[in-house]
């Protein structure tokens, strides 16, 4: 007797993925079956012995019913094979023993209906009330879960946490105990079928051979090789029951004898892998629901290939949410809920606010995602590569807070990068170790200077103090951009986009390494002379540069928000009197196009002629220190002079 190939694995039990309940939804599909299939022949059955008149064509029509099971092509009817010959042997045995008697009535229903009834009230009860305890279980954990996710990260109750983390393992026990008896009755099922099927109709033929022993010699002798064969197949399917039943409980009670920490989210015991190219499990995604309003659904998450795919409870697979490729990804604070994180597409123009369940879960989806995204996926051994380059990340990245001297790999203006012919090589462009800074810290002296006596302000009329003139030509002429500071690191060139592009894939890397997904926006303003970073807020200046010290400006060839530019200065750190020149490279996120950026950058700097140009066209006050909003015609309508348009502008 071949085994069985198909049944639900208790180990499954707990996860309760889609994949689970999908084939758990097959299973009740052919229980559904078997029930409707069951009641059929029963029916046969019973009609068989009360329709004593009408013997022959009872007798024709369980026939049928025998020959239909076939027919019924069950999903999990692989190793039926050897059941489906059997029944149509004996439906040929009954097409031929269609004279019954009256006598055989009690013998009937002793060993032919009796035994179907007992099946049906027994196994099938059983399959549906399980179902039912099942469904309030799970249920109930779902509550527990969604209140669970509710639990707010900052001041939180302990001892409302306490009490949620409770339920939550009380509820999710509790469902795994549903589905493990659930599973096991389903398990059991597939081989108490058999025996109901075939149990009835040996009842059934020892009933009219032992009220016939003086029937068709033909056919006893046909029928005793062929019970003999069907009662030994009933032992083996017996014996296999029994050893399936004792392997099913003995797992159980190895399952059910796990620690408690099982039960409970956010008490993972393994620690956090970072080298993941595929990764599934369920996650909370934030869909908005009106113009303010946002819902929070629980859906099952996984990754195919470069995609990332959804598959919702009951559905038969996944269907594709976002492209990885090249996509970013980075935590975020929402709605006051933890682990929370945010996948955006190259473009910008698709994201994803997701919620994991536990902190390893977190972080291990936001590193799954970035390896993704990097594409290693593609290469012939993405494991080893994606524990490579984790590595080389690890040791090649080191990331400080403050602006620190960088001690060694001193930039090299004349390395082999600038070298015509070949692509330059990364340590060509930036040195091996080179230290990365991810905020700028403005020093608390010049913090001082810039906001004693409540720092400079715009007036909104126009009326200026006397010491601003100086800088009323550089204000005409300007241009802000709201960006988001990754970081800056020292390079050896600033001559070349390359070394952007690759202090831009360092940044990144070094900041999905070690977790640092958080950034402040800033205002970058550039001026006809100089280029700012300006704390909103505040209006303090972080940092600034004159423009001619930007020597490079570049953005990131498919993530067009991604942008970066040079700084050249002067390292005196050798001692003598002439100092070395040195290059940094500073990474954004704009919240436009980079190239949006860079003509006022390189405009401003490197076409003063066109600048000068653009001033002159430009309607100027008399002393031009204001940009009128209407030119001057020298006479007005309440004949109002200079005085009056200066004052209104």
């Amino acid at each position: 007797m071949p085994a069985v190939h198909h049944k639900l694995l208790l180990e499954d039990a707990l996860h309760d993925s889609p994949q689970t309940r999908s084939l758990l939804s097959v299973f009740e599909e052919d229980a559904g079956m078997l029930t409707e299939y069951t009641n059929q022949l029963l029916q046969s059955m019973q009609r068989v012995f009360g329709a004593q008149s009408e013997m022959g064509l009872a007798t024709e029509q369980l026939s049928q019913r025998l020959l239909e099971y076939e027919k019924k092509n069950f999903a999990l009817g692989k190793g039926d094979e050897e059941v489906i010959s059997t029944l149509q042997n004996f439906a040929k045995s009954v097409g031929e023993l269609n004279s019954l008697h009256s006598e055989l009535a009690n013998q009937m229903a002793d060993s032919m209906v009796f035994p179907l009834i007992q099946f049906r009230e027994k196994d099938l009860t059983e399959i549906s009330t399980l179902k039912e305890i099942f469904g309030i279980a799970t249920d109930e954990h779902e509550a527990a879960m969604v209140k669970y996710s509710r639990l707010p990260k900052k001041k939180e109750n302990e001892k409302l946490k306490a009490d949620l983390v409770k339920e939550v393992a009380y509820t999710r026990r509790k469902q795994h105990q549903a589905s493990l008896q659930y599973y096991c009755a389903l398990n059991a099922l597939q081989y108490r079928k058999r025996v109901a099927m075939l149990e009835p109709m040996l009842g059934y033929t020892q009933a009219q051979i032992s009220f016939f022993k003086k029937g068709i010699e033909l056919v006893s002798k046909k029928m005793d090789t062929f019970l003999s064969s069907v009662s030994n197949m009933m032992q083996n399917i017996q014996t296999q029951l029994d050893s399936e039943a004792e392997a099913m409980r003995m797992s159980q009670k190895e399952l059910l004898s796990a620690e408690d920490f099982v039960y409970m989210p956010d008490k993972d015991a393994e620690p956090v892998n970072r080298t993941l190219i595929q990764k599934a499990g369920y996650l909370n995604i934030r869909n908005k629901t009106g113009l303010v309003t946002t819902a929070w659904d629980r859906l099952f998450f996984f990754t195919q290939g470069g995609n990332l795919m959804c598959q919702p409870r009951g559905a038969v697979a996944g269907g594709m949410v976002l492209d990885l490729d090249n996509s970013s990804v980075m935590a975020v604070e929402c709605e006051d809920r933890r682990y929370c994180f945010q996948i955006t597409s190259p473009s910008g123009k698709t994201s994803m606010i997701l919620q994991a369940e536990s902190q390893k879960e977190y972080e291990e989806w936001i590193c799954t995602v970035n390896n993704i995204s990097r594409q290693i996926y593609l290469t012939e051994n993405p494991e080893a590569v994606a524990i490579r380059l984790n590595q080389t990340a690890i040791q090649a990245v080191t990331p400080i807070t403050s602006f620190e001297k960088r001690q060694e790999g001193s930039p090299n203006p004349d390395s082999d990068s600038q070298k015509s012919g070949a692509a330059p090589e990364p340590e060509d462009l930036i040195a091996p170790g080179t230290p990365i800074q991810f905020d700028i810290m403005l020093p608390a002296s010049e913090f001082q200077d810039q906001n004693r006596g409540g720092g400079r302000r715009t007036n909104p009329f126009g009326e200026t103090d006397d010491d601003s003139t100086a800088e009323s030509d550089d204000s005409l002429l300007q241009q802000v951009f709201a960006v988001r500071f990754l970081g800056s690191m020292a390079v050896r060139c600033g001559n070349n986009r390359e070394v952007i592009y690759e202090a831009m894939r360092q940044v990144l890397a070094a900041r999905a390494i070690h977790n640092i997904f958080r950034t402040t926006e800033s205002h970058l303003m550039i001026t006809s002379s100089d280029l700012r970073l300006i704390d909103p807020q505040t209006q303090v200046t972080r940092i600034s540069f004159q423009l001619e010290e930007v020597c490079q400006f570049a953005a990131h060839q498919e993530n067009g928000r991604l942008m970066g530019f040079v700084v050249e200065g002067t390292d005196w750190s050798d001692g003598n009197g002439e100092g070395e020149p040195s290059f940094s490279a500073f990474v954004f996120e704009s919240n436009t196009e980079g190239e949006k950026v860079r003509p006022p950058i390189m405009w401003f700097e490197k076409d003063p002629e066109a600048l000068a140009e653009l001033m002159k066209n430009m309607p100027l006050t008399n002393d031009g220190k204001f940009l009128l909003l209407e030119a001057e015609t020298g006479e007005t309508d309440d004949g109002a002079g200079p005085e009056d348009l200066e004052s209104e502008a």
